[in-house]
């Protein structure tokens, strides 16, 4: 790493994703005022933080945010939130600021892109590429607790336990060990992690359909006949066609009520069944999407040559079909 006048000769791994202390710059014989003459606007670096420099000008990226948040909280800080998650591996992209657990004995101001929080329970940090971040339950509550509303709230949740990030019980245990403000909406969501998946999914679902020439369907339906005795379920619901998507989870028996069609295509509802494993894919394979799409386009218009719509009834409460 050079400077406009010399070279720089610092400690092995001081440097890391071009981040740096002004402490190891001061242990590599530059004073206060080098520093500050390269970190200003015509000089070659820029300080991001107090006491954190990027000896490169432009844009920083996240994960120099990252790392410069690391090196101005301190070794003992721990990164969590949205960043932990995409850390561990869930499809989330981070928009807000950098979130640090700090210990509660260290004070530290909020900066424009690190949000310090205190924590009297630091979590034991998993390492991923060189930096410290939150366990999966650890991360999912902190961003639940903090949710702007109960949809997105319920949405990190069931990303993380689809996922297979953590378990209902890991995320119950991590809610009661900490801090309880916010905890209330949380803790009503864990209630139904079943709920919580199926709504993950048919997040992924309604993305596929975004393509489908179909109107909108119901989502998550219980249907009955007309002495309203249950005949089945629907992931999704075209009522004017009398057509239910049945989207079959993996693990659920095939005896379960969520694998049950015969009722419903003997009381005349026209039913496709797609894999989960198909519907996740979908986002990423044409060929999948595809193939779901002129199921659906086929059934439907098949469903409406029909004539009359089936003689059932819907309705869409939460009902658990995992049972």
């Amino acid at each position: 790493m050079t400077t406009t006048h010399r070279t720089l000769r610092l400690a092995p791994g001081a440097v890391r994703d071009g981040i740096v202390t002004t402490a190891e710059l001061h242990g590599a014989g530059l004073s206060r005022g080098m520093i500050t003459t390269r970190c200003r606007p015509d000089g070659p670096w820029q300080r991001l933080l107090p006491g954190v420099v990027m000896l490169a000008k432009g844009t920083p990226t996240r994960r120099q945010h990252l790392r410069a948040a690391v090196e101005y909280a301190g070794k003992d800080s721990v990164i969590t939130g949205e960043d932990a998650l995409a850390a561990h591996g869930l499809a989330v992209t981070p928009q807000h600021a950098v979130r640090l657990l700090v210990p509660i004995s260290k004070r530290l101001s909020p900066r424009v892109f690190v949000v310090p929080e205190r924590s009297t329970r630091l979590p034991q940090p998993v390492f991923i590429d060189e930096l410290p971040f939150a366990p999966p339950a650890r991360a999912a509550i902190d961003v639940a607790r903090s949710a702007p509303d109960v949809m997105a709230l319920r949405s990190v949740l069931a990303m993380v336990l689809h996922d297979g990030l953590c378990t209902p019980a890991e995320l119950s245990t991590e809610l009661d060990a900490g801090n309880q403000r916010g905890s209330a909406a949380v803790r009503a969501a864990l209630r139904d992690s079943d709920l919580l998946a199926a709504m993950f999914l048919h997040a992924q679902a309604n993305q596929v359909l975004e393509a489908a020439p179909l109107p909108r369907p119901r989502w998550h339906v219980t249907i009955t006949d007309y002495k309203h005795h249950v005949l089945g379920y629907a992931d999704a619901w075209w009522d004017e066609v009398g057509l239910a998507w049945q989207i079959d989870r993996t693990g659920l028996s095939q005896d379960s009520p969520a694998h049950r069609h015969l009722p419903l295509t003997a009381a005349g509802v026209t039913v496709v069944r797609t894999s989960s494993d198909e519907v996740l894919s979908a986002e990423s394979d044409p060929g999948v999407r595809t193939q779901i799409l002129r199921s659906l386009a086929s059934a439907f218009l098949t469903a409406a040559r029909c004539g009359n719509r089936p003689n059932v009834h819907v309705t869409s409460e939460a009902v658990s079909n995992a049972a």
